[in-house]
């Protein structure tokens, strides 16, 4: 803003300065040439003649009372002579006389703004103002002061190992002899590897606020710019700032975006902006001059690009995963953000847990915003479990689709699916429990049955892979029963889909037939890959399939045709209430009269739907394999998507 001002006052005082020079040179009127002067003088047409010292200019006044005025181009010695010999009147006018402070302003102002200007420009160059014209070859890492920093580990839960590893470094920076009298050596760099949102600049924050010293945050993309060497300075300026500040610590995030691997194809050549700047950084933390008390943290879901200089010890010492939280941690992350928020004391953070795989920490926090949210449309003073599934059914599925109209046959077509399937897979041996099942519509779903599993599971046994399979099937086997046949409905593609998927990959890659054995048959993907089975194998393989979808399929027929009364009162459920939850389910698979949910007598009005009802889940994706090692495929659910029903 200062900047700004002192611009547009330089402008208005040289644009002033010029409209003075232009009115005292140009700004005469009715000026005639000397030797019309002359003439007048000769023909005695003249008055008066007014003289200014030190001014060639001389105002004219003519016998008629008309004025002008004229320049003269040389001294006339005989002119004074001449007008008096006219009985010319002369008048004579001292120069005019100004201030040392005005002639100054007029004389030198000019010069001396452009010397003004020059000074600025030069220091602007060499960086001396923020953001200046050359400043971009400074560092532009933030640092935070050890008061600055409120962080702690107790602010970070869901990753006991990475936090294990790491507090090493915060012993080392707290009391460096402990490890330096017996020869060792902190690492000095720690890499976190891990999917977005698990908590690695947390992890990072949290460091420096346990160790109590200065924390320099930079991107990785702050280092690089379009000219040349840029990206170099920045990394000796950053170094060269926490050196003076040691011992300290260096966090850069996303460093795979300066930090790839080397010789790739650029635009030019080995010596571009990105492999200087990647080439400053690797002398900076292992070169001839040592970084002592700089430890350098960096944050990367891309591992696999970095640039194997980077990695190796000496650099970067130790990769430290920080990967999506298993029940437990979920459910200590679910706490810490649960302390910022009133709860209700019907909140189970492990039911919670148990029901958010594959969420990272960034996800959770989320979730709990979202019930915040909806507490507070609904002017609540706490949060309710109630929200909490709310929060998470719109997380997983959109919001609820409350505008969608459904027929009367729509509706129990509906329900007569979802109660297939979870009939089926409640009586289904090792089968995960039925959470909750909806025909609400929400997002592209219609209805949804959800399977809570008891715990993060690392593989799946064939076992519960069938049972998979029979309950997947459940809800195109109960419209058959009901309907016939002939008036089955196209809701069970998507059922159908993963099924196949399960039953193809438990012969391809999970050796689960007795035919091919525990071989793989997987054909490479993409076009024009070569097959890399004969069509004999192949031709097996489909029959293989078909032996497993099929001893299932009459399985879950079997399981449905025997409890067909459960399937007749589990619909009637669905089209009262729309939504039943655990103790409903089971009541109804145990004969007994179906409940109210929980505040359906309190919070139904007749024209809403009770807060269970509003709950639904979808696995985004269903058929995700237990040889991935991942938690998120744990939650199983069926949703029947818009375009498949009906």
């Amino acid at each position: 803003m200062l900047k700004n001002i002192l611009l547009w006052s330089v402008i208005a005082i040289t644009l002033m300065t010029a409209f003075q020079g232009f009115n005292s040179n140009f700004g005469t009127s009715n000026t005639v040439e000397y030797s019309t002067f002359i003439d007048d003088l000769k023909e005695n047409r003249l008055k008066s003649v007014n003289f200014k010292a030190n001014d060639e200019t001389i105002t004219v006044t003519k016998s008629n009372g008309s004025e002008y005025q004229t320049v003269m181009p040389l001294y006339d010695r005989d002119l004074l002579n001449d007008l008096l010999n006219k009985n010319v009147t002369v008048v004579g006018e001292p120069a005019e006389r100004r201030g040392l402070l005005s002639q100054i302003l007029i004389s030198w102002f000019p010069m001396l703004l452009l010397i003004g200007f020059w000074l600025f420009y030069m220091r602007q160059m060499q960086g001396g103002g923020k953001g200046g014209a050359m400043s971009f070859g400074k560092s532009k890492a933030k640092m935070l002061a050890p008061d600055q920093i409120k962080t702690s580990f107790s602010d970070v839960a869901g990753c006991d190992e990475a936090k294990e590893e790491v507090a090493e470094v915060v012993d080392f920076l707290r009391d460096p002899s402990k490890f330096q009298k017996l020869g060792g050596k902190i690492p000095k760099g720690i890499l976190m590897v891990g999917p977005p949102g698990t908590g690695k600049t947390l992890l990072a924050k949290a460091i420096a606020g346990e160790a109590k010293v200065p924390f320099f945050t930079m991107a990785g993309s702050d280092f690089v710019e379009m000219f040349v060497g840029v990206g170099a300075s920045r990394v000796r300026d950053l170094f060269d700032q926490a050196k003076k500040n040691a011992p300290c610590i260096i966090f850069i995030d996303e460093i795979d975006a300066v930090g790839r691997k080397r010789g790739g194809a650029g635009f030019s050549g080995g010596h571009d902006e990105r492999e200087q700047t990647l080439n400053q950084m690797l002398v900076e933390m292992d070169g001839f001059e040592g970084s002592e008390g700089v430890i350098v943290i960096a944050a990367t879901n891309r591992s696999d690009v970095l640039d194997n200089a980077l990695t190796r010890p000496g650099r970067f010492d130790r990769q430290v995963m920080v990967g999506l939280p298993d029940v437990k941690g979920r459910e200590q992350i679910l706490k810490v953000h649960m302390r910022k928020v009133p709860i209700a004391p019907d909140v189970d953070p492990m039911i919670i847990a148990r029901g958010t795989p594959g969420y990272s920490g960034a996800d959770l926090a989320n979730l709990v915003n979202e019930a915040a949210l909806f507490s507070a449309r609904a002017n609540q003073r706490v949060v309710t479990m109630n929200d909490f599934e709310k929060a998470k059914d719109k997380i997983n599925m959109g919001p609820e689709r409350r505008s969608m109209i459904m027929t009367d046959e729509q509706k129990i077509s509906t329900a007569y699916h979802e109660a297939g399937h979870a009939i089926v897979g409640y009586l289904m041996p090792e089968h995960d429990p039925v959470h909750k099942v909806t025909i609400v519509p929400r997002g592209r779903a219609l209805g949804v049955t959800f399977f809570l599993p008891e715990g993060d599971q690392i593989s799946i046994s064939h076992k519960q892979l069938e049972g998979k399979l029979a309950s997947t099937y459940g809800g195109r086997l109960a419209e058959e029963l009901i309907y016939g046949k002939e008036n089955i409905s196209t809701g069970a593609s998507s059922d159908i889909q993963v099924a196949s998927s399960i039953a193809r990959r438990m012969v391809t890659e999970w050796g689960f037939s007795e035919h091919l054995g525990p071989i793989l048959y997987k054909e490479e993907e993409g076009f024009g890959a070569p097959k890399v089975v004969s069509e004999a194998t192949a031709k097996l393989i489909d029959e293989e399939v078909r032996k497993i979808i099929d001893r299932n399929y009459e399985r879950a027929r079997q399981v449905l045709v025997d409890n067909m009364d459960i399937l007749h009162a589990m619909k009637d459920a669905l089209i009262k209430y729309e939504t039943i939850d655990k103790p409903q389910i089971q009541n109804l698979m145990e004969r007994k009269p179906v409940g109210d949910p929980a505040g359906w007598n309190s919070n139904n009005d007749n024209t809403t739907t009770p807060p269970s009802s509003t709950s639904s889940e979808e696995d985004k994706k269903p058929e995700e394999t237990p040889d991935q090692k991942t938690n998120s495929g744990l939650g199983e659910s069926v949703a029947d998507t818009e375009a498949d029903v009906k």
